[in-house]
């Protein structure tokens, strides 16, 4: 019974390289040199240490201009707001410490691109929670600069939208085009290592067929982080705030699809197991014994009058999906998420779109 469900939660495999729109060419790659994974190098954490590193020669001096609050207490907001201030030395730190991340983060762009799966990639999104502020914005506009002056023909922008937002959004392009005739809407799930986070997403598709109008109507949030709950109790507040989104849209009037888009860290196997990557998340999802799609089907097996259709993909491969409509000029493209590490993902666009096929 149970391989049964399994089979049938979704209408395309799960962790697909082949969608509608594009081809998945690699995901989640680990790249190591000496000291260890390459995107530990660019990760949020490792900003924190470059700053931490700024400071100390200011601390030794008793001119650290951010006094002894910790670094890792630094807010996003605070060090934007310190970028543009009247204290020219505090404005200093930060900028060493964007100019030295930007030095790391093109660095492991570099080794990226030397791969076969990154070859002739012609734009990079980046998303991740880093790029939701000022000093991610200016790093990812260096290391562009940086690259250029190293005749690397590559143009590196900020991911579109909000990077919560772009983690739903991009679920939209799991589903093939047919689910959406007579549906307005769908209910995506984004799983990280601090939060799980649910919306249901508006398609817009009368708006746009390309679905670049697409939005987060409404969304839930949990830090799982913060209550140290099992992998049981992650799923049933998960399926309670999927439950609670269905009925908040049904209110509204939305004709939701039966389907869920879920991004997931780790390598995903086709029958929507998790092969490996999924240490953040509380308790054990990487047993043979957990599937997650199939979990959410028994709990949800029905949206309105269909039964439950769900795929899930890696979670850097569905936010870096968030940005297909806009990715209509290249051929090749790739994203890189900056968060607790580096998720990956390098795509080519299908169906006649790029500049190498019209």
């Amino acid at each position: 019974m149970a391989d049964e469900k399994i089979t049938t939660t979704g209408i395309a495999a799960h962790g697909a390289s082949r969608l509608a729109s594009v081809e998945i060419d690699t995901f989640n790659i680990e790249l190591k040199d000496d000291e260890g994974f390459l995107g530990d190098r660019a990760s949020k954490g490792a900003f924190r240490d470059i700053l931490e590193k700024w400071r100390k020669p200011m601390r030794k001096s008793g001119e650290d201009p951010f006094g002894k609050e910790p670094t890792e207490n630094i807010s996003k907001k605070l060090l934007d707001t310190v970028l543009v201030g009247d204290d020219a030395e505090a404005s200093a730190v930060v900028h060493s410490a964007i100019e030295d991340f930007a030095q790391e983060l093109a660095h492991v762009t570099r080794r990226f691109l030397k791969t076969k799966a990154w070859q002739k990639t012609e734009r990079i999104v980046v998303g991740g929670g880093f790029r939701d502020s000022q000093l991610g914005e200016l790093a990812i506009a260096r290391t562009e600069i940086i690259l250029k002056a190293e005749d690397f023909k590559i143009e590196m922008l900020p991911i579109r939208h909000h990077p919560d937002d772009a983690g739903l959004i991009g679920a939209l392009h799991l589903a093939p085009s047919w689910i959406f005739e007579g549906h307005d809407s769908i209910l995506a799930v984004d799983i990280g290592g601090t939060n799980i986070r649910c919306g249901v997403i508006e398609t817009r598709s009368k708006k746009s067929p390309d679905l670049s109008k697409a939005s987060v109507w409404k969304s839930e949030q949990w830090r799982h982080a913060d209550d140290g709950q099992s992998r049981e109790d992650a799923v049933k507040r998960l399926v309670k705030m999927l439950g609670d989104l269905v009925a908040k849209a049904d209110k509204d009037g939305f004709k939701l699809a039966p389907f869920i888009g879920i991004a997931c860290p780790g390598v995903i196997g086709s029958d929507g197991s998790i092969e490996k990557g999924a240490q953040n998340l509380p308790g054990n999802w990487e047993s043979s014994k957990f599937n997650l799609p199939a979990s959410l089907v028994e709990a949800i097996p029905q949206i309105g009058e269909h039964d439950t259709a769900i795929v899930m993909h890696n979670d850097g491969v569905v936010q870096g999906l968030s940005e297909v409509p806009f990715m209509r000029d290249v051929k090749r493209w790739g994203v890189l998420t900056i968060g607790t590490g580096l998720g990956n993902a390098r795509f080519t666009n299908r169906n006649g779109n790029g500049k190498g096929e019209r």
